[in-house]
């Protein structure tokens, strides 16, 4: 038996169950930004509705939390993005 031949079925056997899955990671990084832009938006439209109009006051706070804390969490997320990628810069070649 050829033991260049074993390794590489193993190595191709391997190599699918280790490859990553692009599509799942690519689509909640979207989903996300879309998510993070239709509250930004909505909190927009609230807010000038409020300002011309004086549409309610108590939807206009609604819109203004849910703001701080969409901002809030894309801050978060792009520390953690920027600290991640310190550490692999960090990392010996």
């Amino acid at each position: 038996m050829n033991i260049s031949s074993l390794v590489a079925q193993n190595y191709a056997a391997s190599k699918t169950a280790t490859a990553p899955d692009a599509g799942s990671s690519g689509n909640a990084i979207l989903g996300a930004a879309q998510d993070f832009m239709s509250t930004m938006q909505a909190s927009e439209n609230t807010a000038m509705q409020a300002m011309t109009t004086g549409a309610d006051p108590h939807a206009l706070v609604e819109a203004l939390a849910q703001t701080e804390l969409a901002v809030q969490t894309a801050v978060t997320v792009r520390d953690r993005v920027v600290e991640a990628y310190q550490e692999i810069l960090r990392m010996p070649v």
